[in-house]
């Protein structure tokens, strides 16, 4: 698998105040290379986006194309408590 960072999710990465948080997402995202055998990965029903990838109170929303190995990275969000 490919990972892809979309414009939008890396600027919203750098947006993040946390060095320390933002090593975390990159290399949990880095890990979305063996992809489905990856451990924080929850399939979404009824989203935009088709996974998403738990790191700490971070969410990376993400869509997976099959058809190319490609997973690109849509999203990254802050968990609160209206997520999901």
């Amino acid at each position: 698998m490919q990972v892809i960072w979309q414009p939008k999710a890396v600027k919203q990465l750098k947006k993040i105040g946390n060095r320390i948080t933002q090593e975390r997402i990159l290399v949990a995202t880095r890990g979305l290379v063996d992809f489905p055998a990856c451990s924080g990965v929850k399939q979404l029903v009824q989203h935009q986006y088709t996974h998403r990838l738990k790191v700490g109170d971070w969410r990376v929303l993400f869509s997976v194309f099959q058809e190319v190995s490609v997973i690109s990275v849509e999203e990254v969000k802050k968990r609160d408590d209206h997520t999901y």
